[in-house]
């Protein structure tokens, strides 16, 4: 663990939380494409197939459907009803879910020592709160769940300003550059976590400079940091 991490997570008073890749795997084994076809289906029988390119016809990712969908007049009953679809089988696939490694320690241990904790994520509410409340984890984040919504897709400036806390007291934990970018607008300092080579080289290409791929390291800082030894290691 390099003193660089350790910089990194020791001023964070609030760490906000992409919740889909760096918690969990929402959409662990083949759920993804099926949700992906069930939104692409309402757009084929109303004949507005073609408002998706061809990539996001076969996308396996059913939120890159809904991104599309937004290409609709915001308030027209069909983006309502994509976003509900969505929603509902987000829901559906938190049973299935694949918890990051080292994930459930590293956020009660950062709780039990005084941070708070907040998510910010493209992802339902409804199901975040749904995998939280079935790993314990619910009481850490309270109602700082800051999920996606038909007008707002991301909101980080939302969960800043809810804690009430500043950029240079606030962490972000995200694993895509659209996570990265949120962080930069808003100011406050990034820790990418990144499951595979191919993650790590987007973030990186993006411009973040501080990627795990696992969270037992950062773990063992927050130990390290708290008892008060000089961590060591590789980032």
């Amino acid at each position: 663990m390099t003193p660089e991490l350790t910089e990194l997570i020791a001023p964070a008073r609030v760490v906000v939380w992409d919740f889909d890749g760096p918690i969990c795997r929402l959409f662990a084994g083949h759920e993804a494409e099926r949700a992906a076809a069930a939104l692409v289906a309402p757009l084929e029988r109303q004949g507005l197939s073609g408002l998706l390119t061809d990539a996001e016809r076969e996308t396996r990712d059913p939120r890159v459907v809904l991104r599309a969908a937004h290409r609709l007049p915001p308030g027209t009953d069909l983006r309502a009803e994509l976003e509900e679809l969505l929603a509902r089988e987000e829901l559906r696939a938190v049973s299935s879910a694949m918890p990051t490694a080292y994930a459930d320690p590293l956020i009660r241990t950062w709780t039990a020592i005084g941070a708070r904790m907040a998510i910010a994520t493209d992802t339902s509410a409804r199901a975040v709160r749904a995998y939280l409340d079935s790993r314990g984890l619910i009481s850490c984040f309270g109602p700082h769940i800051h999920g996606r919504t038909q007008d707002a897709p991301y909101r980080l400036d939302r969960a800043l300003d809810a804690m009430g806390t500043a950029p240079a007291d606030a962490l972000v934990i995200g694993g895509t550059p659209a996570d990265l970018r949120a962080a930069q607008t808003a100011g406050v300092p990034f820790l990418g976590h990144a499951r595979n080579q191919d993650e790590e080289n987007l973030l990186r290409q993006a411009g973040a400079s501080a990627i795990v791929r696992s969270f037992e390291p950062v773990l063992s800082a927050l130990r390290a940091t708290r008892s008060g030894r000089t961590p060591s290691g590789n980032l």
